[in-house]
């Protein structure tokens, strides 16, 4: 492809969908879809995460999952939050800063997070525009790369500099309040919205054919992302005609299943000799 070519592409979701042969799993692509789009908005996340008895919009506390710390309260925006704020405000080009200065901080909480992150920390922040126009921000802590042992520290002086780049050089489009910051304590974080239509695909619900499916979908982005961010003639050079990648590939995700088996079962032997604590989370 043409180097412009390559940078407008993208893959668009109804694109991807319109090529699924099988009937049922393209309505219920279209489906999912459609349902991604609705309750991923802030306007779809407010009735859930907000609590506006009293005439003020409030992060709901809810336990274990979100909360406000510990002798603060809800409403109120510490000094550091409103400090980082200003530097992530900074990060981002002028037109967005304008965009994001129609809003105003009303609450901030703690939101734990995913598998990917544990161990870091993770905030959310309500923002509200004319009282009633609601957006919610996440703030993301990000540390050194993995990749640094090997391919030496990042060219940014800032973790959350460094994801927010990789973001935009991977990504057609990618969400126009990404931006970056840092925290009293010399913390790195990245901020972007709490959803913005993103999909969480069950594939331990897949069969073959869907997990076929997702798979070469996954493959689709990926070889998009690195021809992008990366020389497409190098890293067609290193990946050959060979198949060598590919079961290099295939057996690192064996290993990685097989990892990802041992650390669980080591956890229940945690959870049943009392050395962990798990807090069952209800499904609502």
């Amino acid at each position: 492809m043409k180097v412009l070519d390559l940078w407008y592409f993208a893959l668009e979701a109804e694109m991807l969908i319109s090529g699924v042969k099988d009937a049922g799993i393209r309505r219920g692509a279209i489906k999912n879809l459609a349902k991604a789009r609705e309750s991923s908005t802030s306007e779809g996340l407010f009735p859930k995460l907000i609590d506006d008895a009293g005439g003020s919009s409030r992060f709901k506390d809810q336990l274990p999952a979100i909360f406000h710390w510990e002798g603060h309260t809800p409403g109120e925006i510490h000094w550091e939050v409103r400090q980082a704020f200003d530097r992530y405000r900074e990060s981002m080009a002028p037109n967005y800063r304008m965009l994001l200065d129609h809003y105003e901080i009303m609450d901030a909480a703690v939101k734990v997070v995913g598998v990917g992150s544990v161990g870091t920390a993770c905030w959310m922040l309500l923002l509200m525009a004319r009282g009633q126009d609601p957006l919610i921000l996440q703030v993301k802590e990000a540390r050194a790369s993995v990749l640094e042992g090997f391919a030496g520290k990042s060219v940014y002086p800032n973790h959350g500099q460094r994801v927010v780049n990789g973001l935009r050089l991977m990504q057609p489009s990618s969400d126009i309040f990404l931006g970056w910051t840092e925290g009293r304590k010399g913390r790195h974080f990245y901020v972007r919205q709490l959803r913005d239509v993103k999909i969480k695909f069950a594939v331990e619900t897949f069969e073959a054919a869907r997990m076929a499916l997702f798979t070469q979908f996954c493959g689709y982005s990926l070889a998009l992302s690195h021809a992008r961010s990366g020389e497409p003639a190098l890293i067609s050079g290193y990946l050959g005609k060979s198949d060598t990648f590919d079961k290099a590939l295939a057996a690192f995700s064996f290993a990685y299943a097989d990892q990802n088996e041992s650390d669980h079962a080591a956890l229940k032997r945690a959870i049943r000799d009392g050395k962990v604590e798990a807090v069952i989370e209800e499904a609502k």
